[in-house]
C-alpha cells in the first residue's frame, strides 16, 4: 500500500509582503509578476499564490483592482495622532484619543516608531476579527533619543543592547563615538540618525556608567534610564554659590517678623532639607495662632537664571534608597533655605486663627522672617505625644544623647495633636480616603549595601504635620480659587477613581470576604476606607492597599482646577516643599503676584509648566521605584538559603507573583517551576490551577517560597515554592 506523503511543501501566504509594497508605492498600481519580481520569486506556485492573496486583499478591501490584474492600496485620507505602546516582536500599539481601543502596528508597519513616540497613523484595516489595525506614516515626536544599555565591542565598530524589553533594536556605534568604552560597560547612548534602509539608529556614547552589577553603575543606571541627573553642571553650582544668601535689616522690614513666636520642625531623623516649620502662640481670647511657616525659596530662586532653568527642568527632587538627587543645589537646599534649628530664615507663610474645635476663625498668607527654636524627629515629637513628658531619651534622641525640652514646645506639640486629630476626622467623614501604605525601608552599610529591611508606618506625629501641610495647601488654593475674576493658579488635582478599575478591585477582594458599595460616592469611599481599616495586619494588607491605590486615578498639576478626590477637598495645591517641588515654587510667585494687586496671569504658559511638572514627578517616581527594586534583588542575593513564607500578589499566564511577608521582597514563580502538574491560568478566579490534582494557587493565598535567580541587572527575582 502506497504511503499518503505528508511533507507537501507549506504554500507561503503573501498577504504582508504585498501589503507593504503597495503601501511603500501609494501612488503606483501592480500586476503580480510585477509583485512576484519585488518579492523575488519566479515559480509557477508562487506566482499562483501571489494571484489569490491580490484577490482576497480586494475582496477584503483592503486593496482596489484599478485595471483588470492591477492593484493598488486603498488609502485612508483620515489620519489620526497617538502614542505607541511598544510589544514583544517588534510590533505595537497606538493609543489614540480617537478611538476607545488600541490601535495594532506590525513590526513592518512601524515606521521606525520607538516606546512613547507620539505619531501619525492611519487605519487601513479592521482584522477579522474585529480588532483595529493602522500603520503609522510620521513621527511627530521622539519620546526620548537615550538609552542606557550594555556596549558589543567589535574590530571596526561597536553596538549598544539596551537595558530597556520597551526598546526592539540595538544601536550602532562607530568606533570613534565609543567614548573608548570597553566590551561590556554599561553607558548612556544618544540616538543620532536613523538611514532610511538601515535595521538600526546610528548612535553616540555619551557617558560610561561603570561596569554592570556594581552599585554606582545601577544607581546611575536608573537615573539614566528616566533622563535624570545625577549632579549639576558647573555653572548652576557656581551660580548658586555665588547667591548672597545673607538677610539683610532691608528685607526683614519688607516682611512680618515672627521671630518672637515659638517655632520648630518635625522632620525624619536623617533630614537635612527642612522645608516647613510649624509655629504656636495662645491667644487671650482661648484661641490658637498656627503659622506653617515654609521656606522662601523663590526669593533666591528668580526666573531666567541658570539656576531657575536647571530647577524647572528637575522639576522634583528624587528619592533614591541610598541618596536624594536633589531640586536644588546643596547651598540652598541643606544651608540658605532649610528651616535649621536656632538660625533666622526667609519664610513663607500660612497663619491661621484656631479655636478648640479646630475651626479657622482667620487666616493671613505673606513673606515673614522666622527664627526655629528646635528641631525635632518624628520619634521624639511622637515620645512627646505618647508620654506628655519633656524628657526625650537617648535612644531616640537626634543629639545621641538623653536631654530636656521646653515646657513650652511641649504644651505647643501636644496641643497641636489634638487640633490635628479633629481635622482628620473632619476629613475623613468629608469623603477623603485614608491611605496608610507601609513604606519599605532598607538598613545600608557604609557602602550602601542592604543588611537590613524595615517598614516605615505613620504616626501621630507623622499626622500631625501631614494634617497642617494639609491645612496651608488647601486654605493657599481656596484664596486663590475663589476669587472674581477667576485668576491663573497651580492646582493639585485628582480625579475620581476609574469604574472598571473599581469592579476589578470588588472582584479581587471579594475573595478574601471583603464587599464594597459603589452605589455613590459616599458610599464608595466609605467602603474603601473601612476596607482600608479592615486588611490592617492581614496577610493580604499590603495586597489591597496596592490594588486600591491602583484603582485611584494619577495626582496631577493642572490650572483646571477639578478638585481633589482622594483628600475630598474642592481646592489643594502644593505650597509647602518648595526645596524639592518646583510647583510649590510656581505657587509662592503666584500667591505674591496676587497678594501685590495684579492681574491673573497667562494660563496656556502655566499649563505647560503643569504638564511638564506631572510628567517629571512621573519618572522621578519610577526611578524611585526601581532604586527599590534594586535593592530588593541585592538583599534577597544573600538569602538564597533561606525558606520565606509569601502572599501570592499576582497571577498570569505565565506564573504568579509571591510578595515575602517579613521583606515585602516580590518576585515570580515561573508556571514551568511549578513540580507535580500541568498548571493553566483561571481568569476567572485569578488563580493557577492544576490539571489532573485540581490544586489551585489563588491571590491572597500564602506559599512558601526560596529564591532561584537574584538578577541585578534586570532588578527582578525568580521564586521557586520550597
Amino acid at each position: 500500500m502506497k504511503r499518503k506523503n505528508n511533507n507537501k511543501k507549506r504554500v507561503k501566504n503573501y498577504n504582508e509582503s504585498i501589503l507593504t509594497i503597495l503601501k511603500e508605492n501609494k501612488n503606483i498600481s501592480f500586476n503580480h509578476k510585477q509583485i512576484a519580481s519585488k518579492l523575488g520569486v519566479n515559480d509557477a506556485s508562487s506566482r499562483n499564490q501571489i494571484i489569490k492573496n491580490l484577490h482576497k486583499l480586494a475582496a477584503q478591501k483592503q486593496i482596489e483592482e484599478i485595471d483588470r490584474g492591477k492593484f493598488k492600496i486603498i488609502i485612508s485620507t483620515e489620519y489620526f495622532i497617538g502614542k505607541v505602546d511598544m510589544a514583544s516582536r517588534g510590533n505595537a500599539y497606538v493609543m489614540s484619543d480617537n478611538f476607545e481601543e488600541d490601535i495594532f502596528i506590525s513590526s513592518n508597519n512601524r515606521c521606525k516608531a520607538l516606546h512613547g513616540d507620539t505619531v501619525e497613523l492611519y487605519i487601513y484595516k479592521r482584522k477579522q476579527n474585529g480588532k483595529l489595525q493602522g500603520e503609522i506614516t510620521k513621527i511627530i515626536k521622539r519620546e526620548r533619543s537615550e538609552y542606557v544599555g550594555i556596549v558589543q565591542m567589535n574590530s571596526n565598530y561597536a553596538f549598544v543592547v539596551p537595558d530597556s524589553n520597551k526598546m526592539p533594536v540595538d544601536v550602532f556605534i562607530p568606533l570613534s563615538k565609543t567614548l573608548k568604552a570597553e566590551n561590556g560597560d554599561k553607558v548612556l547612548v544618544q540616538l543620532q540618525e536613523w538611514p532610511d534602509k538601515a535595521e538600526c539608529p546610528n548612535g553616540v556614547i555619551k557617558k560610561i556608567l561603570g561596569k554592570p552589577g556594581e552599585h554606582n553603575t545601577e544607581i546611575h543606571s536608573i537615573l539614566a534610564e528616566y533622563g535624570l541627573p545625577y549632579e549639576f553642571p558647573p555653572e548652576v553650582e557656581e551660580f548658586a554659590n555665588n547667591i548672597n544668601t545673607s538677610i539683610t535689616k532691608e528685607e526683614i522690614l519688607k516682611r512680618r517678623d515672627m521671630r518672637n513666636t515659638l517655632t520648630f520642625t518635625i522632620d525624619p531623623k536623617d533630614a537635612k532639607d527642612f522645608d516647613d516649620a510649624l509655629s504656636f502662640k495662645e491667644l487671650s481670647n482661648g484661641n490658637y495662632e498656627i503659622g506653617i511657616h515654609i521656606a522662601d525659596v523663590s526669593h533666591y530662586l528668580h526666573e531666567g537664571t541658570v539656576l531657575d532653568d536647571e530647577a524647572y527642568k528637575r522639576a522634583t527632587s528624587v528619592y533614591l534608597v541610598d541618596r536624594v538627587v536633589p531640586m536644588l543645589p546643596e547651598v540652598l537646599s541643606n544651608n540658605a533655605c532649610s528651616l535649621r534649628p536656632n538660625e533666622e530664615k526667609l519664610t513663607f507663610s500660612a497663619v491661621f486663627e484656631i479655636n478648640n474645635q479646630a475651626i479657622i476663625q482667620n487666616e493671613w498668607f505673606g513673606r515673614t522672617v522666622t527664627y526655629s527654636d528646635a528641631r525635632f524627629a518624628y520619634e521624639e515629637a511622637q515620645h512627646i505625644i505618647e508620654t506628655e513628658l519633656c524628657n526625650i531619651p537617648k535612644d531616640i534622641s537626634i543629639t545621641n544623647k538623653s536631654y530636656e525640652t521646653t515646657s513650652l514646645i511641649k504644651r505647643a506639640v501636644i496641643k497641636l495633636n489634638e487640633l490635628s486629630r479633629i481635622m482628620r476626622k473632619k476629613r475623613m467623614k468629608a469623603g477623603a480616603i485614608s491611605f496608610d501604605k507601609v513604606e519599605v525601608k532598607f538598613d545600608l552599610d557604609k557602602i550602601s549595601n542592604p543588611i537590613g529591611v524595615f517598614f516605615k508606618t505613620s504616626k501621630d506625629a507623622n499626622k500631625l504635620i501631614e494634617e497642617f501641610m494639609l491645612l496651608a495647601n488647601k486654605k493657599v488654593a481656596e484664596f486663590i480659587g475663589k476669587q472674581s475674576p477667576q485668576k491663573t493658579f497651580i492646582y493639585r488635582t485628582h480625579d475620581e477613581p476609574n469604574n472598571e478599575k473599581l469592579q476589578n478591585l470588588q472582584r479581587i477582594v471579594s475573595q478574601f470576604g471583603h464587599q464594597l458599595n459603589f452605589e455613590n460616592k459616599i458610599t464608595t469611599t466609605n467602603s474603601l476606607n473601612t476596607l482600608l481599616k479592615n486588611v490592617k495586619g492581614t496577610k493580604e494588607q499590603n495586597l489591597v492597599d496596592t490594588l486600591t491605590i491602583r484603582c485611584m486615578s494619577k495626582a496631577e498639576y493642572s490650572t483646571k482646577n477639578i478638585g481633589h478626590y482622594g483628600l475630598a477637598f474642592n481646592y489643594y495645591s502644593h505650597f509647602t516643599s518648595p526645596i524639592r517641588r518646583y510647583p510649590d515654587v510656581i505657587a509662592h510667585r503666584l500667591l505674591q503676584h496676587y497678594l501685590d494687586g495684579n492681574k491673573t496671569t497667562n494660563d496656556v504658559i502655566y499649563e505647560e509648566k503643569c504638564k511638564h511638572s506631572s510628567n517629571m514627578e512621573t519618572l522621578a517616581t519610577k526611578a524611585e521605584r526601581d532604586s527599590i527594586k534594586y535593592m530588593q534583588v541585592k538583599y534577597m542575593q544573600n538569602h538564597k538559603e533561606d525558606k520565606f513564607l509569601g502572599v501570592i500578589s499576582g497571577v498570569t499566564e505565565w506564573g504568579m507573583y509571591v510578595e515575602i511577608i517579613e521583606n515585602k521582597c516580590e518576585g515570580m514563580i515561573r508556571i514551568r517551576d511549578i513540580k507535580g502538574d500541568f498548571y493553566k491560568f483561571d481568569t476567572e478566579q485569578y488563580a493557577l490551577m492544576g490539571d489532573r490534582t485540581k490544586t489551585k494557587y489563588q491571590l491572597g493565598d500564602q506559599v512558601e517560597v526560596q529564591v532561584k535567580k537574584a538578577d541585578l541587572l534586570k532588578r527582578h527575582l525568580d521564586f521557586v515554592l520550597s
